[in-house]
C-alpha cells in the first residue's frame, strides 16, 4: 500500500513539474552568433566553430526566466540586438510591433506600453533586466565605453532614452527627428547617429555632453546610419531607395547610391573595401566597391534566400538573416557565395557576432 501511494504522489508532482518549464542552464562559452527571430520571440545561438545552432533562447517577459505554458509573456516582436564592449551582455528591443514587412509611419502601431528593452546575459541566455519603454523602440545599443544604453522612441515626437547601464534609471531624454529608428555611433566613438524616417534626415549626437551636432539631409525614410570602418555611415533610405553615405569627420553627405530597390541593410566590409546592401525582395546581396575616384560602383549580387535582411561579417566570412525564409546563410566574402544555409526561428532579424 505504501508503495502504491508513493508512486502516486510521484507522479502527481512530475505532472505539476511540467506546467512550468524552466530555461536550462547554458554556458555559451564558444565564439557565437546571436539571432533574433522576431515572430517566434526566440535567440537563436549559432556557434561559429561549427556554423550550428548550438541553444535555443525562449525571449520571455518574465524575470524568473520561466516560460508558463499557453499563457507564457514572450517578448513582442524583439526586433534588433547589441552586444556591450564586455561581450557579456546583450540588449535587444522589442518594439511590440512587426517591422519585418519594411518601417514606413509606425506611430499608429506604436502599442503603447508594450515595447521594452531586454537586457540579457550573453554567456547564459537568462534576463538580467527588462526596461519598460513608453513607445515602440527600434534598437537598443551601448555606448562605446559601455555605461549607457540607448533606445529610440518612434514617435512622432522622436526622443531617445539613455539608460545607466548599472542601475538601469533614465539618465537623458535627447530630443532628435521624427519617427527615430536605429541608433548606432561611429566607428571611433565620437558621434551617435539617430536616423529619423518621417523627417528624411540623421541627427548627429555628441555621446558624452548630448548636445546636437548636426541634423543631415539623407534619402526618403531612412532606417539606419550603419558603421563603417572607413569613418564613414551607410544609411539605408527604405522610401528613396538609396544608400546616403556620411563623412563623420565633416558630418556630411558626401555620396548618394541609387539601388533600384528597397534596402534591407547596409554593411561596409573593410577587408575587401565594399558595401553590402540587402535586398529582402528578391532575397539577394548587393555589393559596390569604389573606383579610382572613390565612388561606389554596382560590382555584383548573389541570391541569399526570401527577405534577406541583417548582414554581420566575422572576418572573411559572412552571416545574413533571411526574414522570409527563417534561416541564415553563411557567406565566403572573397568569393560572394553562400556557403551554407541554418534553420533558425520565424523572421529572423537583427544579428550580432561575438
Amino acid at each position: 500500500m505504501k508503495k502504491i501511494i508513493i508512486v502516486i504522489l510521484t507522479l502527481t508532482l512530475g505532472g505539476c513539474m511540467n506546467m512550468t518549464t524552466e530555461q536550462p542552464q547554458r554556458n555559451i562559452n564558444y565564439p557565437a552568433a546571436y539571432v533574433v527571430n522576431g515572430e517566434s520571440s526566440t535567440l537563436s545561438v549559432i556557434n561559429l566553430n561549427t556554423n550550428e545552432v548550438a541553444d535555443l533562447v525562449q525571449l520571455t517577459d518574465d524575470m524568473s526566466g520561466m516560460a508558463h505554458g499557453a499563457n507564457a509573456a514572450f517578448l513582442q516582436y524583439p526586433h534588433h540586438i547589441y552586444l556591450n564592449p564586455s561581450k557579456n551582455q546583450i540588449a535587444i528591443a522589442a518594439p511590440g510591433t512587426d517591422l519585418s514587412q519594411g518601417h514606413g509611419t509606425t506611430t499608429t502601431a506604436s502599442h503603447s506600453g508594450s515595447a521594452k528593452v531586454a537586457l540579457l546575459n550573453a554567456n547564459s541566455g537568462t534576463n538580467v533586466k527588462l526596461i519598460d519603454v513608453p513607445m515602440m523602440n527600434h534598437n537598443a545599443i551601448y555606448t562605446p565605453d559601455g555605461k549607457e544604453i540607448w533606445t529610440s522612441q518612434m514617435d512622432e515626437a522622436g526622443k531617445i532614452l539613455v539608460y545607466d547601464a548599472t542601475t538601469y534609471a533614465l539618465k537623458n531624454t535627447i530630443s532628435v527627428g521624427k519617427e527615430p529608428a536605429e541608433i548606432t555611433f561611429s566607428n571611433d566613438g565620437n558621434v551617435a547617429f539617430v536616423a529619423n524616417g518621417m523627417d528624411n534626415t540623421v541627427t548627429a549626437i555628441n555621446p558624452n555632453t548630448k548636445a546636437i551636432l548636426a541634423t543631415i539631409p539623407v534619402g526618403m525614410n531612412p532606417v539606419g546610419a550603419w558603421t563603417g570602418s572607413d569613418n564613414r555611415m551607410y544609411v539605408d533610405n527604405e522610401d528613396g531607395q538609396t544608400v546616403s553615405i556620411i563623412e563623420v569627420k565633416t558630418l556630411k553627405v558626401v555620396e548618394t547610391v541609387v539601388l533600384g530597390f528597397m534596402p534591407g541593410f547596409v554593411a561596409y566590409q573593410g577587408d575587401m573595401k565594399e558595401m553590402w546592401v540587402t535586398d529582402p525582395m528578391a532575397g539577394k546581396v548587393h555589393w559596390w566597391t569604389k573606383d579610382a575616384t572613390g565612388k561606389m560602383i554596382h560590382t555584383g549580387a548573389f541570391a541569399t534566400a526570401a527577405g534577406s535582411h541583417a548582414i554581420a561579417f566575422k572576418d572573411m566570412t559572412a552571416y545574413v538573416t533571411n526574414q522570409e525564409a527563417a534561416s541564415v546563410s553563411v557567406v565566403d566574402v572573397m568569393q560572394h557565395k553562400v556557403t551554407k544555409t541554418i534553420s533558425v526561428g520565424k523572421k529572423p532579424n537583427g544579428i550580432v557576432v561575438r
